[in-house]
């Protein structure tokens, strides 16, 4: 954040910065040492209807420029993205705590998607088909909806943020953003990014605050797509909002209980690998984490083994540093949901394996005292279907071992025994057991020989089930914010013969 924008610290609305009504503000914070990074001001209904009303006047002039044009702001951004990328790595890691490759990650994909997104500007957006009629041309042009509110989770605050708004600005839309509240200070940096691409004023605005203001962008209807990634609750409640209303569109992205599945063909390397990444990158605070670990009994003992080994040493430490693992947890919120679910598991008949839950001084790094620490806190359980603990999301370092016996049916029999449906992945050596998982589990994204993480920006990323609906990422979100139109043109001077009328009609008729 530059020392100009310190002392404001307001909201980007129709090319200004600007205080609120209320003079409400809020604090960020770092998550690693209880810093205090920036006092923000709070949005109130006034600015997200001052938001929304200059998205909507900016709507016209903007979606008038060419696919080219308008895609020539992104590649401003673009650059920025990637040669500022160690600076804003840095803003993600202090602001969200997760370790400093993951920061550097979170704007690497950034600039993929903007990349992809500005660079699909030169590409066909509609398709042409065949007439039935020789003389009739027959083709489909997709047309922007108009004004896209787009809220986003802290989790990757810079990445996200650009999977909804870089595809419906270069589509033609206008763009009111609303970032998550534990992350101001790197909403603020986003749209710096965006004031110094001179993009016209009104075209992107963002409002900071919580749950309210991103009610408001919900609620109005000037507002022709919501794009949210986040919580199960509110993007179901967003999604109920909007599903009766006419002429409005939704895609929600949201959480999941996710399993890793080790099968008796499994590589144990390649599954202990997998099985670290998916449970504990990021501390576990990723809606592709996995919770569960789902193995199977001839592999039992030795994954056993080597997975809890590695969790009792994995480095939980300043996430600044190039050695550390795991940071800390976002806020003192998901520190009590961690505590809560951990203490649940022991009181039930599982078996704890690892509880790293209290970190000793010794692990906390000098002068990060006041950070929200834990380490990870893995038990064995047997499979439970009426079990809340593997079926309800921690999003924390939280992980079940499940035991499983027989045949890859009953492990995705477990696997899909969920509410969600986002992520999943299958360790296997055995192609058919491999066919069987891709066939058979009901995620939206799925993973073979691979952790249960990652994303591709040129693919959907979303969920089935009480995961999601749509997936607001890459080539999925053009289907959100734009409508198709079905075109067909005469080129017959004989209108009767261009309808496709024959004589014997024509006699008919009259």
């Amino acid at each position: 954040m530059s020392d100009e924008r310190a002392a404001t610290s307001g909201h980007y609305i129709d090319g200004e910065w600007v205080t609120g009504s209320a003079g409400e503000t809020f604090e960020s914070e770092n998550p690693a040492t209880g810093e205090t990074l920036g006092t923000f001001e709070r949005a109130t209904a006034s600015e997200a209807d001052r938001a929304v009303t200059a998205a909507a006047d900016a709507f016209e002039s903007w979606r008038d420029l060419s696919y080219i044009d308008r895609a020539e702001y992104l590649w401003e951004v673009f650059h920025e993205l990637r040669d500022r990328h160690d600076e804003l790595g840095a803003t993600v890691t202090r602001e969200c705590g997760k370790e400093i490759s993951e920061g550097r990650a979170d704007v690497t994909e950034a600039w993929h998607m903007v990349e992809w997104a500005a660079g699909n500007a030169r590409h066909p957006h509609g398709d042409v088909v065949p007439s039935e009629i020789a003389s009739k041309d027959s083709y489909m042009r997709r047309r922007p909806r108009g004004v896209v509110g787009c809220i986003t989770p802290w989790n990757f605050p810079v990445a996200i943020p650009f999977w909804h708004m870089a595809v419906a600005l270069v589509e033609g839309n206008t763009v009111v953003w609303k970032p998550a509240e534990q992350t101001p200070l790197c909403g603020e940096t986003v749209a710096q990014l965006f004031e110094a691409t001179g993009i016209p004023d009104g075209v992107f605005n963002m409002v900071q605050g919580y749950g309210d203001a991103g009610n408001e962008i919900v609620e109005d209807d000037r507002v022709d797509t919501v794009l949210f990634t986040g919580s199960a609750a509110v993007g179901h409640e967003i999604a109920d909002t909007l599903g009766g209303r006419p002429g409005r569109e939704v895609s929600v992205e949201m959480g999941g209980k996710n399993a890793v599945v080790v099968t008796d063909e499994a590589d144990l390397d390649i599954a202990v690998h997998a099985a670290v990444m998916s449970s504990f990158k990021t501390t576990g605070q990723r809606c592709v984490s996995s919770e569960r670990l789902v193995v199977h009994e001839d592999v039992l003992p030795e994954f056993r083994e080597r997975f809890v080994e590695v969790a009792d040493t994995v480095a939980v430490g300043d996430p600044l540093s190039e050695d550390t693992f795991m940071g800390p947890l976002v806020d003192e919120s998901q520190v009590e949901k961690f505590h809560e679910y951990n203490a649940r598991a022991r009181e039930s008949d599982a078996e704890v394996l690892v509880d790293r839950e209290e970190l000793p001084p010794t692990e906390i790094p000098d002068g990060h005292a006041d950070g929200h620490w834990v380490g990870p806190f893995v038990y064995e359980t047997d499979y439970d279907p009426e079990n809340p603990l593997l079926r309800e999301e921690v999003f924390g370092p939280h992980v079940a071992l499940i035991p499983y016996s027989g045949s890859i049916e009953r492990a995705v029999e477990i696997h899909n025994d969920v509410p969600y449906g986002l992520a999943g992945a299958i360790v296997s050596e055995d192609y058919r057991q491999l066919n069987y998982f891709r066939d058979h589990a009901e995620v939206g994204l799925a993973y073979a020989n691979l952790p249960c993480i990652g994303a591709e920006v040129q693919l959907p990323f979303g969920g089935v089930k009480k995961s999601g609906k749509g997936a607001p990422s890459a080539r999925e979100v053009i289907e959100a914010v734009t409508e198709r139109t079905a075109w067909t043109v005469n080129n017959a001077e004989d209108i009767e013969m261009a309808q496709g009328l024959s004589a014997e009609i024509t006699r008919r008729d009259e």
